[in-house]
């Protein structure tokens, strides 16, 4: 009885039907995450190209606006309406721009300052017009969600208490006089 059992034992291990499906099986997981991995990357560098870009346009009519009071709104409204890949953006961009003291080259701090979307309380946002032949600097900060943040690129990337993944960019320029 047992030499039977071993007999249909080695029968069955040398049958090679469904060795195409154990080689799927074990295959196409990896595959898919590869797959997805490459999609998830891809899609985060269209967005911050799509961001640096609308960021670049902007900075370009602020600096030939000469000196005009410029409103918080209306740059996120243009910003937004450049970039183009980026979904709900007014509610999850913020920009900082600040004069540079050209004596002291003081600049932002080193720690972006994004929306927290867990907050409802907003902080303040450092926002200043400059004056003509003043350098300044801007600072845009979006945070955007992951396509596929249980799998591959989208599990390990860095994400905020929102599970959102920062996209940003950030300009100098000198307002053109009158």
């Amino acid at each position: 009885m047992i030499r039977r059992f071993l007999i249909s034992i080695a029968r069955r291990g040398q049958d090679e039907a469904g060795a195409a499906s154990i080689e799927f099986v074990l295959l196409f997981p990896v595959f898919f995450t590869l797959f997805i991995s490459a999609f998830e990357v891809a899609m985060m560098n269209v967005r911050a190209v799509m961001l640096e870009r609308a960021t670049d346009i902007v900075v370009r009519d602020i600096r030939l606006s000469s000196g005009n009071n410029i409103e918080y709104e209306d740059v996120v409204d243009d910003i937004c309406a450049e970039a183009l890949v980026i979904g709900e953006c007014a509610s999850v961009l913020k920009i900082e721009m600040i004069p540079v003291d050209q004596t002291a080259w003081a600049t932002l701090d080193g720690d972006i300052d994004c929306v927290q979307r867990d907050e409802d309380i907003e902080p303040v946002i450092s926002f200043q017009n400059g004056q003509e032949n003043e350098l300044m600097l801007m600072r845009v900060c979006a945070i955007m969600d992951p396509f596929f943040p249980t799998i591959g690129v989208g599990r390990s990337m860095p994400k905020d208490a929102s599970g959102g993944y920062i996209v940003s960019t950030s300009s100098a320029f000198v307002n053109e006089p009158n």
